[in-house]
Formats: structure tokens, sequence, C-alpha cells
């Protein structure tokens, strides 16, 4: 009887990380899942999973946790801080930590996936979606802590396999990032950034996962970069277009001023200095959502992973918005 491959998932309570852990055991594999408090299992509680207790630091249970795994799937990154320390431990040094650890310990991997981010490149210039081959241009400490924990990875390249992945915008099940637009939405209000339109690479959750374990499992990512994202490129008009007819009800538009998005930010983030948890939204992150296109590219993930988009906005959107409206988030 053949053994069933193992994984080790870092991120695994939270959005990406628990779905990916779904398909995993789908798929037959052995989930080993670096959990901070396992006492808060959140998505992953009574999942047939092997818990590793640990942040990723804890350089003793990340030893044991990838020694003889197959794969390690990196998935944990910070995306709020209160500072561009902070950031770049919890995203550049914890992935230097999490890979080096995996070069010394099982140099035998099948493969190493980081999950990055397209805030590490930035935005398409004009109208024009950014690639692979697109020089780096990050907006925000945490694109700039994310490139770096790139540049850790493939450090490593020559020692084992490696992947790394641009994340676009990701919605879907159990995403707190969107919700809040949604959460909008169906109490009937539509915000939409500026007076023209913007452009977006939206992926559903399960094509991203799809791409992901793709990702692992062709040897042809080795070493590689890739984006990972929609093959389709949407304007907030069409997303709000969608959402109301799955919502099924009018929605009252009110366009922000970019300047006051700034002004919305500042006094965000000043206020989250005087609190425990950092805010998401702050003066730097009102540059990304300020942006006109933050599309990218797929070609090579298409031509070289065989990834493609295969939930529909309309199909993801009214899945979405059934999941909160089922586990009352809204």
């Amino acid at each position: 009887m053949n053994q069933k491959p193992i994984a080790f998932v870092t991120g695994g309570t939270g959005f990406i990380g628990s779905h990916l852990i779904d398909r995993l055991l789908s798929k037959g594999y052995h989930v080993r899942a670096l959990v901070r408090n396992p006492d808060k299992l959140g998505f992953l509680k009574d999942l047939p999973i092997e818990i590793v207790p640990g942040d990723l630091f804890s350089t003793e249970a990340l030893e044991k946790a990838i020694t003889g795994a197959d794969y390690v799937y990196h998935v944990a990154g910070l995306v709020a801080a209160k500072s561009k320390a902070e950031f770049f431990r919890g995203n550049r040094d914890a992935t230097r930590n999490i890979v080096e650890i995996t070069a010394r310990v099982n140099p035998a991997v099948m493969k190493f996936v980081h999950i990055s981010s397209q805030t590490a490149v930035g935005p398409g210039r004009g109208m024009s979606p950014v690639n692979e081959a697109t020089p780096p241009h990050p907006l925000t400490t945490y694109g700039k802590s994310k490139l770096a924990s790139e540049e850790e990875v493939l450090k490593f390249k020559e020692q084992i396999p490696v992947t790394i992945l641009r994340v676009s915008a990701v919605y879907g099940p159990r995403d707190t990032a969107t919700f809040d637009y949604f959460k909008s939405a169906y109490m009937g209000l539509e915000l939409l950034i500026g007076f023209r339109d913007t452009y977006v690479s939206l992926v559903h959750s399960t094509d991203l996962v799809t791409g992901i374990i793709l990702a692992g499992e062709k040897e042809v990512s080795q070493g590689q970069i890739y984006f990972l994202g929609s093959e389709q490129y949407y304007t907030w008009n069409e997303i709000g277009y969608v959402t109301k007819n799955v919502l099924n009800r009018s929605l009252f538009r009110v366009r922000v001023p970019k300047p006051l998005v700034f002004v919305i930010a500042g006094i965000s983030g000043l206020a989250s200095q005087f609190k425990q948890k950092p805010s998401v939204l702050n003066f730097e992150k009102a540059y990304d959502l300020t942006q006109d296109n933050w599309c990218c590219d797929i070609s090579k993930a298409k031509k070289e992973l065989g990834y493609r988009q295969e939930v529909t906005l309309a199909d993801g959107v009214k899945e979405t918005i059934g999941w909160y409206l089922k586990h009352r988030w809204m």
C-alpha cells in the first residue's frame, strides 16, 4: 500500500490555509498544520490532521514537523503591523527561518511552496497587467516585506526545490478581507473609490488552492515564480453589478474621492496605535486602494502548470455571500 504524501502547512487556521488543508485532505494527503494556539483551531477543528503547536520561530517544533514532509506550503504571513520592523520580522525573517530549517532537516523535500503577494511587485502601469518580468516596485512596507521574503526563499533554490506564488486579490467563503465589501452591499451600500473605473484580478479561493497544489506537485515549477489570479480582469463596477444581482436588491452607490481615502486611512492607522491589534487600513494601505490597475498576467501559470480560472465571478460571489449568510456573518 502506498504511503500517504505528507504536507506541512503554515497559516492553516487562516482563510487560504484552511481551504488548502481541506483540498489536501480530499486528495489523500496526511497534513501537518502549524497552530499557534491549539485551543483555537477555527476551521481546522475536528479535521483528521496532525496539529503542530508553535509559531514561525518555534525551531524545535518546526524541525519535527518538516522532517519527513514531502511538501512544505508556507502560507502564513503578516498583513497588518504597527511598524516596519514588525512587518519584516513576520514576513522576511519568518520565511527565512522556515526555508532554512527545511533545507537543513529535509533536503529531500519535493517542494517548498511560498505564498507571496502581487503587492511584492506592485500595481500595473497604465492598462498593462504585471507579469513575472515586471521589475518589482512595491508601494507599501507590507509589499516590500513580501518581496524580501521571496528573496530569502530564492537563496535556497540550489539546495531544495522552491516555488514562489504571487497571489492577486482573493475572495471566497471564510475571507475576512473582502467581507466588509459584501457586508456593505448586503446593507444596500456600494462603495467605489475614485471617479473612474479601476481594474483588479480577483481569484476565488477554490481556483487559488488548485493553483497552489499544481505548483507543489509539478516538477516544472522548481525555482520558478508565478502569478496566480483570475483570467478575467474586473472593474469594481462589474463586481458591484454581479453582487447586486446575487443579492437581488438595488445598491446605493457612493464614490469616495481618493484624497478622502487617505484621510480615513490615516485616522484609522493613528487610532490603531492605541489598540492592541494593528489596523489593516492605514495611510500606506491607501496607496494600494487608490491604484487604477491591480491586474496580473497568469499566462505563465496557465502554460506551465495547467492553471485555469474555473469559478466565474457570478458563481463565486453567490457561493461567498451564501456562506456568509449561512454562518451568520451578516
